[in-house]
């Protein structure tokens, strides 16, 4: 099976980050806008955090604070489970389904490569199973 790198050259690199101050309004505006159910939290370029839609209903809305006030760092999740880029698919399946996350950071050290989805990760499988059919397919056809 590949590997998340292998994730990363599909759907490109890099992940929307914020600022522990930033409110979580404007995080919420900014994922909208880009289509994404998480962002990492950044403080001076080391990753700190990671905040995702759960987060947002979980620790906002059901505890009835403001979105437009409460900045990010109250809500978000300190000391996000990461895998590196040479991890392989089947640990961040693993991860996924045994912490109950949908989102994964990739970084190695302080550094920040992206972020995967748990629909990144399916993608991934689905395709990975499809060349593998049509490779056993050719074969038996020979």
């Amino acid at each position: 099976m590949g590997k998340v790198k292998d994730i990363l050259d599909r759907k490109g690199y890099g992940a929307y980050s914020v600022e522990p101050s930033t409110t979580v309004y404007t995080a919420i505006e900014q994922m909208c806008a880009r289509n994404i159910g998480g962002v990492l939290i950044v403080d001076n370029g080391k990753l700190v955090g990671i905040f995702t839609e759960r987060d947002y209903a979980r620790k906002l809305i059901l505890k009835g604070k403001s979105s437009k006030e409460t900045p990010i760092r109250e809500l978000m999740t300190s000391n996000p489970f990461t895998v590196a880029p040479d991890s392989s698919i089947e640990l961040c399946m693993e991860i996924m389904t045994d912490k109950h996350i949908r989102h994964l950071p990739v970084a190695e050290g302080d550094k920040i490569f992206g972020m995967i989805s748990i629909g990144d990760v399916v993608g991934f499988v689905i395709q990975e199973q499809k060349s593998i059919i049509q490779h056993l397919e050719s074969y038996i056809s020979q």
